[in-house]
């Protein structure tokens, strides 16, 4: 015999169960006899556990809320001092102040800046703009750079 030669019934009837004794499945209809289950209507929430402290119940939570953002990482202008022209995410990079070129960098006021330089990052604080204007500087606010894809 082939599976393709199979006479399969299509049109089964399906049990009409809970009329009487002689259909079958008549009485308790296959549910048995008395108990949660064998009531109409009866469903259980998923993770119930017959009135026990459920599994989600009892394992430990994280607490806290996690931000998804990520919080800039912010540079002084006491460290401005150890640069000069142009200062960006690659500049920064390379002298290792930061650990990614693609990360927000924001400069605060802390200490005296002496040496003119163009800071082109993705935020100052007013006091910050304010300091490299008056040593000679400029600052742009750019967007962040865009991670490379590792190869």
């Amino acid at each position: 015999m082939k599976y393709n030669e199979l006479n399969l019934a299509k049109d089964r009837k399906k049990n009409r169960i809970g009329r009487g004794i002689s259909a079958g499945q008549g009485k308790t209809a296959g549910r048995g006899t008395k108990g949660q289950k064998s009531r109409t209507g009866s469903s259980r929430k998923p993770g119930f556990e017959g009135g026990q402290n459920p599994l989600y119940s009892r394992i430990p939570k994280l607490r806290g809320f996690k931000a998804f953002w990520d919080k800039p990482v912010t540079l002084t202008t006491e460290k401005l001092n150890n640069f000069t022209g142009l200062v960006d995410n690659y500049v920064l990079y390379e002298a290792r102040v930061i650990k990614s070129p693609d990360v927000n960098v924001r400069v605060v006021v802390r200490g005296e800046l002496k040496t003119k330089v163009n800071v082109k990052l993705q935020g100052a604080s007013q006091g910050a703009i304010e300091t490299i204007t008056k040593a000679g500087g400029s600052f742009d606010k750019t967007e962040r750079p865009k991670a490379t894809k590792a190869e």
